[in-house]
């Protein structure tokens, strides 16, 4: 081939790519369209009153919330946010992360010596999204990007589309799931102990267990156990999704996205998701806040002295407290330092 014909080739083959690329982009940007869109709440824009917060412009934090609110009979009560994750996308150290803030935490809410769990934060301030992240910011002092709120059903949907999660369960777990009704509808409690794949409303009843009379495959209980479960499935699903082909993936979003609200532009979740894509990994290295071996029991009369603000509101009558501060500086070195390459460690982190 001369090389005239070869420019010529190389002209056209460019013109091919520009144009599958367009497509591509195009089909992504109606896909995208399907999220309803949270103008009030932008985080970007959200005025922290003075609060410091830890940035860096090559780490990006988005807020992932998960909503217990369900349209169902019976049911009216509006919603809190079930699900609080950090997820991390770290281009300076090429790392995914995924961090958990249990629930149950009891925190400074953004109102002046008023104290409740963390995810009772919406009824505080203007009783938005941008409390939340107020609060958050006030107790961890750490700005976040934007985040994504998913309710149930979108949950199920994605498990589903996937074709389930591989999960191993106790026998506490099942015989809990089988007897409650955490699984709707009810001709789905029928799991078993040991590894299976759960479909969209086993995975999710799996998910929301926090009893104390059940432990996990790792021996974890009450709200560590269920934030576990999540990050857990949260992984399976990741792998899952991972190996399909950007068809099915778009296919999968065009059934989710409808039951997704961010305050998210099209032109950010675009840029996140080529930086995902140019990071060359999708590995995801797992956090849960309060960390263990920072969180005590209330049966240590010395700490409890020392802190006796910082709890986790009691769910069995039990309650324990957990030094904020060094939560604080777990919770930034994880996202800050952490590269991946060895197991995260809370002492000194020097890569």
């Amino acid at each position: 081939m001369g090389k005239r014909k070869l420019l010529v080739f190389l002209f056209l083959l460019s013109v091919a790519a520009g144009f599958a690329v367009a497509r591509i982009e195009t089909t992504l940007t109606h896909t995208l369209n399907q999220i309803n869109r949270d103008t009030d709440s932008v985080f970007k824009e959200v005025d922290l009153g003075g609060i410091p917060v830890k940035y860096d412009k090559d780490i990006i934090n988005l807020l992932l919330i998960g909503d217990d609110y369900r349209k169902e009979k019976g049911y009216t009560a509006n919603g809190l946010p079930d699900v609080l994750m950090i997820a991390t996308i770290d281009t300076k150290h090429n790392t995914l992360k995924v961090a958990s803030l249990m629930r149950d935490m009891l925190v400074d809410m953004t109102e002046e010596g008023v104290k409740n769990r963390i995810n009772h934060s919406l009824q505080y301030g203007d009783r938005t999204l941008k409390n939340l992240y107020k609060t958050i910011a006030k107790n961890f002092h750490i700005r976040l990007d934007g985040y994504l709120k998913v309710n149930f059903k979108a949950f199920s949907k994605v498990v589903n589309a996937v074709g389930g999660v591989k999960v191993e369960l106790t026998q506490s777990e099942a015989d809990y799931l089988n007897t409650t009704n955490y699984i709707r509808p009810k001709k789905y409690r029928n799991v078993k102990a040991g590894k299976q794949t759960l479909n969209g409303a086993q995975a999710l009843g799996y998910c929301r267990i926090r009893k104390g009379n059940t432990v996990t495959v790792n021996g974890l209980r009450d709200d560590y156990g269920r934030t576990w479960r999540q990050r857990t499935v949260l992984n399976a699903v990741f792998d899952k999704v991972k190996g399909m082909s950007v068809t099915e993936w778009i296919d999968i979003a065009n059934k989710v996205f409808k039951c997704i609200k961010t305050d998210l532009d099209n032109s950010s979740i675009m840029k996140y998701m080529k930086n995902v894509i140019q990071m060359g990994t999708l590995e995801v290295h797992q956090l849960q806040i309060p960390y263990n071996g920072y969180f005590y029991s209330n049966s240590d009369a010395q700490y409890t002295s020392l802190y006796p603000q910082y709890a986790l509101v009691p769910t069995n009558g039990v309650s324990n407290t957990y030094d904020i501060s060094k939560n604080e500086e777990i919770l930034k070195k994880f996202i800050f330092q952490y590269n991946g390459k060895k197991e995260f460690r809370t002492a000194s982190i020097a890569y």
